[in-house]
């Protein structure tokens, strides 16, 4: 598929799916004969999956089957395979999701036949050749976010700006946990390109968090048009998926319903 026909693809779809709705905002159980009726959900750096039980919950209720990944994050193989063996595991087609990282993991895993369309949230989108790191050449993270390696290559987010770089708009008492349960990630997957871009061929929606201090906005914006996503805007931080998480099941929901819509026509 082109990516003219994919973008084209994309506009027809969203535009069937919403109805006269406003984007993001779906509500009530899918059709009982909805064909995309699975969500596979892939978290960032720093995190585990965990941190997706709000949405998950959101979306079970409206009838999805909603699988989450768990990202190992030590090699950038090992998380696309781990996200491979979970689309393995669907019956039928899947929207997958991308945190973050996980973006890179679900452009690199969503050429996978079971995968409908990707979701970023608040994710970067590296083309062919690129590796995660490279996507903030031009626009670098916000200088409240500092990761700090360790002698065996691996690092975690710098503990004392934690909250202001990671996850603004959560409680004192939630920001401690998440950064006293941080996963660390193996620096060298920051380094590593990606052979595939999922995005060149499945449609594509970008949720944008513009309170972002992980990765500047304008940078999270700038992939999003690259890749021709339709684009959500959330007053959030980082961690808009633990924050707010309606407004990403919606957005996630949308998707779904639209390739639902695409496939039927």
């Amino acid at each position: 598929m082109t990516r003219t026909l994919r973008t084209s693809m994309l506009a027809a779809a969203t535009a069937a799916a919403l109805s006269g709705q406003a984007l993001a905002e779906p509500v009530g159980p899918i059709p009982d004969d909805q064909a995309v009726r699975n969500v596979v959900l892939v978290h960032g750096a720093f995190a585990d999956g965990s941190g997706w039980r709000g949405v998950y919950d959101i979306l079970t209720a409206r009838g999805y089957r909603v699988s989450i990944v768990q990202n190992p994050l030590t090699r950038f193989e090992d998380d696309v395979n781990a996200t491979l063996r979970m689309l393995a595991r669907q019956d039928g087609p899947s929207i997958l999701v991308g945190h973050s990282y996980g973006g890179s993991v679900i452009t690199e895993a969503g050429t996978d036949p079971n995968v409908a369309g990707l979701v970023y949230v608040s994710a970067l989108a590296p083309d062919i050749g690129e590796s995660t790191g490279d996507q903030f050449a031009e626009i670098p993270a916000p200088p409240e976010f500092v990761i700090e390696p360790g002698p065996d290559g691996f690092g975690f987010v710098n503990m004392a700006l934690f909250k202001a770089g990671f996850a603004g708009d959560t409680t004192d008492d939630d920001a401690a946990f998440l950064r006293d349960s941080q996963v660390p990630i193996n620096m060298a997957i920051f380094g590593t390109p990606l052979t595939q871009a999922a995005w060149r061929t499945k449609p594509s929606w970008a949720i944008v968090a513009t309170q972002d201090r992980a990765i500047d906005p304008r940078l999270l914006t700038q992939q999003a048009e690259r890749i021709g996503a339709e684009i959500v805007k959330v007053e959030a931080s980082h961690v808009l998926f633990l924050t707010q998480p309606d407004a990403v099941a919606n957005a996630i929901d949308t998707a779904a319903r639209a390739m639902s819509q695409a496939a039927t026509r």
